[in-house]
This record gives C-alpha cells, structure tokens and sequence, in this order.
C-alpha cells in the first residue's frame, strides 16, 4: 500500500512539473510569437494581427544584427527548459521551436538578408500588402496611410541593404534581375490616384461619412504623390546607375562567398533531410527517367505517331490545347475549382471550414512570375484564401495543366493542408502559422496524385498534364543543383527543362530564373512528396485490407507542417499502433 502511494505522489510530482515546466516553454513561445509579430510587421497583417498595421519592417543592418542575437538568447533561454521534464507533445514543440532558432542562427552568417529582392517580389511589389489586408474602418485607412508616410524610410534602409550587397558581392545575377526596372516604373505613375497604392481608397466602406472619405482620400494621395512616388524614382536611378551593372553575369550560388556551404545549407533547409546537393542530383535523374516512361504510354494512349520531344512540341503549340481569351482561361480554373471541390469526401474526412477563392495575378508581376500560386488566409479568418492565376499570354497556358495546378495551389493542396492547420488550435502559433517548404509544397505535389484516387484524370491529356507537372519538380533538383552547385549555365538549365518536359517556353524561363533566384527552395517539391508517397506505401502494404486513406491523411496533417523525419516518426508510430490490434505485414 505504501509503495503505491509512494508510485502515486511521484506521478502526481511529475505531472505537476511537466506543467509547470510546459507553462514556461509556453510562455516562451507566446511571447516570441508577439515578438517575432512586431518585427514582421507585414506578415502579421496578412495574418490579421493590426496591432502593427502602421508600419513597415525595419530591415537596417542593426535591426538585422538586433534580431540574430535576440534569437541566440532565446535558444539559451530555452535550453535552460529540459526537455525530459515536458509532455510528449511539448518536448515535439520545444524540439521543432529549438530547431527552428538554430537554423535561422546558423543562415545568418551568410548574409543572403543582403539580398531583399528579386523579380518575383519585395519593395517594388509592395503594394499587393495592400490586396491582403481588411479595410473596415477609419483607423484601418489610417494605418495603411501611416505605412505610405513612412514608404521613404523603408526604401532608405533597402538601398543602404543593398549597396551593402554591392560592397560584399551579394548579388543575383543581372539575366533576372534586369526584368526588375520595368517594375518600379510601373510604380513611379503621374497621377497618386492612378497608383497601385492607392487601389484601398476605391473601395472604401458606405458607412464613412463624407469627410471622412473626403480626408482619407486626400491624405492617401498625398502621402502616395509625396513620399512613395519620389522614393520609386530614386529606387529606380539607385538600380539602374548602380545595382544592375553591380550585377554579374554569370547564374549560380556557387560563385558568391562562402556560396558553396551556403547551398548545402539552403538545400537541408528546404528539404528538412540530410542529403547533399549530389544525393539530390541523382534522385531528380532517377525521377526523370521514371516519369518519361509514364509520358511514352500516355503518347502511345493517344494515337501519337511522332517522337515524345514531337509529342512535347505538339502540346506546346496546337490551338486546340489554349485559350486566347484570358477570361476565357479564367471561368476554366474557376470551374476547375469547384468540379474538385465535392470530390474531397472521397479521400478526406476533415475538411477546412475557411473557403477560398480565385483570382487572377496582378499585372505588374504577371509577365515575370509562375503559372500560379496561392496566398494564405488570415489567421483570423477575415481573409479567405486566395488560388491566384496567371492570365498573361493565355495562347501560352494549356488546358492540360488546369487540374493538376488546381489540385495544387487550391484544393487538397495548398488551401486545404494551411486551412487545416490554422484551426489546430492547441498548436502554438508558430507551429499553426508556420511551414516547412517540404511539407507544405510536398504535399501540395502530392495532392496532385490524388486526382487519381477522385477520378479526375479520365481525360488522358489531363493525365499528362499530372504527369508534365510531376515532371516539372523532378527537373528541378536536377537544374538547381545543377546551376548552384555543378556550375551549369541557365542555358543549360533551360535546354533540360525544355528536353523533358513540354511547358510553354515562357514558364520554362520565368521558372529556371526562380530557381536563380531562390536558391533551395524548388527542392523542397519533391522531396517532400516522395517521402509522403513512401509513407502511403508502407502504411498500405503494412495494413492491408486496414489500410484507410481517409485515416492516412489525417494522420499526415493533423499536426500542421513538419520536418520530413518527424512526420516519418508519426506515421510509423501510427501505424505501429494499428498494428496493435490487428494483423499486419512484416
């Protein structure tokens, strides 16, 4: 009776030091998220969170060097928090919020930070802030005009990041980034009204009284004619007289300082593995030549006489395979979307409650960017999200791409997986808010297989189209590692993209000068995607008959986006229990 007792009041000890342990690590985690809120000051409003509405980041070299020792006190501050003494669940928490911290500490040594924009975006696409944001009352106008009065000093502070670039030989390569000139000029209009700016002040809510939109409006165009129309034109002579000739000429990370480790770095950051840029290599090579052969049956399926580079070229250029009306092309996703959106039940039983949208991509970035992407809802849910296309050039932009795309950025990729994980609500923030590139692109990769499992590929060009896009990220850890690591010319990168795979030539450039340009990142794809593939397949070989989809996939998502070893973790660890009760295979 004793013993039991003594077994009760140690458990009971335990437990109450797991708590009060736990209620530190979150204290620790509420209070850097308000931090980390503050000094990103545009992604809180995109999250929801006003409190910062007034502003924009201050990206001066101190606040940068501020921010890198703020996150080495914090790692010891929470080391200082054993692990062994927290619930199961918060040593995951305080592991992945560790890990986090280290890597953030251990990128800031290579000053990529000198490098705050490219062609797809920074302070000359600024504006679009403004698209994401809620504009209800008097003091939301206010702040965004807060924002535009202190447009100056936020551009003061990017010029001095880059001249700093400049000193240190932190540049990205002047093939992507002279497409940048042609942006902030689009910027630089005549007229504030006329400004992209200014796009909230046309659609101000009826409840404001007369003066106050009258008083709104002025100070809106003022502070646009007075502050961020003359900072685009210095940012422009800045650019053009002194950061584009700065610019080299060749491509590839390897030739800026320490860009050879910094790449390995990129490419463990981005894939959350241990694999090397070589291992990466290879496993593109491997998944290209697998997926040709997937291409060579659906050529034959169709009656096709010519060579699959003649089949490619055939894709690419009959009429009958494109839209020559961008709106046109625009009612196409839009149905898309929703002939997917009731075939969800067949392979999910939780579904998000937050919807999303279509929309097309602003014009000033249409030209230079992607066939599409996907902006996050707010965190508040006062912003659904959003599934933006590409309407540029629609004569380039197949049909045979829409559903994989959509399964992609919209529904059960993108929208679906961030929804989900935005209403976990025993996360912490920066678990429900936060991402890794290879789970959350892996599995938006994946999410495109699942057309097969809703019987939406019965059409066999669109089937090509899923196998096109597969084909896509597995070019991509061949040209990424190719050009950052192996040296390879964006002309090389180009002519094997183009070899294997039969995009329009404009995405196939626009494409490879992502990859210039966000060294790393492209990898995360189909890493992510084969490790959750390898998942689904052991877990049905091991289960059998037991095996449910619908469960696999809950188990994959339910705790936001992790590393791919974690994940791995919890998948075995859910199968290890289902095996409990019934008879699996070895």
């Amino acid at each position: 009776m004793k013993l039991a007792l003594l077994a009760l009041c140690l458990t009971a000890a335990s437990t109450l030091v797991a708590q009060s342990q736990g209620a530190a690590l979150h204290a620790l985690f509420d209070r850097e998220w308000d931090w980390q809120m503050q000094q990103n000051p545009a992604f809180a409003s995109e999250l929801g969170d006003r409190r910062w509405n007034d502003r924009w980041p201050d990206v001066s070299l101190s606040a940068i060097e501020m921010r890198h020792q703020h996150h080495v006190a914090v790692l010891q501050e929470l080391k200082r928090i054993p692990s062994a003494a927290l619930s199961p669940a918060d040593q995951l928490n305080s592991d992945l919020f560790r890990k986090q911290l280290e890597t953030d500490i251990e990128e800031h040594q290579f000053h990529w930070y000198l490098i705050p924009l490219n062609q797809r975006g920074g302070i000359q696409t600024s504006n679009e802030l403004g698209d994401a944001l809620r504009f209800t009352t008097v003091k939301d106008y206010e702040d965004w005009i807060a924002r535009l009065n202190g447009f100056g000093g936020y551009m003061q502070q990017t010029i001095a990041l880059m001249r700093q670039g400049i000193r240190e030989h932190m540049l990205l390569p002047r093939i992507i980034m002279q497409r940048i000139p042609g942006q902030i000029g689009k910027q630089t209009v005549d007229d504030p009204a006329g400004s992209s700016y200014y796009k909230p002040f046309l659609r101000m809510p009826e409840s404001f009284s007369p003066a106050d939109r009258e008083r709104l409006q002025r100070a809106g165009q003022q502070a646009i004619f007075a502050v961020v129309i003359p900072a685009f034109r210095t940012f422009h002579d800045f650019f053009v007289n002194e950061y584009l000739p700065a610019c080299p000429e060749e491509v590839g990370i390897w030739k800026l300082p320490n860009g050879d480790a910094m790449y390995r770095f990129f490419v463990r950051r981005f894939t959350t593995t241990g694999m090397t840029p070589e291992q990466v290599h290879q496993v593109g090579l491997d998944e290209v030549k697998r997926i040709r052969a997937g291409m060579e049956k659906i050529r034959e399926q169709v009656g096709f006489q010519g060579s699959l580079a003649e089949f490619f070229q055939y894709l690419r250029s009959d009429p009958k395979f494109f839209y020559h009306d961008p709106q046109e092309l625009f009612r196409a996703y839009q149905v898309q979307a929703k002939t997917i959106d009731p075939n969800l039940v067949k392979v999910f039983r939780v579904l998000p409650r937050t919807p999303y949208g279509v929309e097309a991509i602003p014009a000033i970035t249409a030209p230079d960017t992607t066939a599409a992407y996907y902006r996050q809802l707010a965190a508040d849910g006062s912003r659904a999200g959003t599934y933006f296309v590409n309407l540029y050039k629609p004569e380039s932009r197949p049909k045979w791409e829409i559903t994989a795309l959509t399964l992609h950025e919209s529904v059960p990729g993108h929208h679906l997986q961030i929804a989900l994980s935005y209403e976990q609500g025993e996360l912490p923030k920066f678990r429900r808010y936060g991402s890794y590139d290879a789970f959350v692109e892996g599995w938006a990769l994946y999410a495109e297989s699942l057309g097969n499992d809703m019987g939406l590929y019965s059409d066999p060009y669109n089937k090509f189209g899923e196998l096109a896009y597969d084909m896509w990220r597995a070019v991509r850890l061949v040209v990424d590692t190719g050009m950052h690591s192996m040296k390879w010319t964006r002309q090389q990168a180009i002519d094997f993209f183009m070899q294997n795979a039969p995009r329009a030539e404009l995405d196939i450039v626009n494409e490879i000068d992502r990859y210039i340009a966000w060294p790393g990142q492209a990898l995360g794809y189909k890493v992510g995607q084969l490790t959750i593939k390898d998942l689904r397949a052991q877990a049905s070989r091991r289960l059998g008959a037991n095996f449910d989809l619908k469960e696999f996939h809950e188990v994959v998502l339910r705790n936001g986006a992790l590393p791919m070893d974690v994940l791995q973790r919890q998948v075995e660890e859910w199968i290890r229990g289902k095996c409990e009760n019934v008879k699996c295979e070895m």
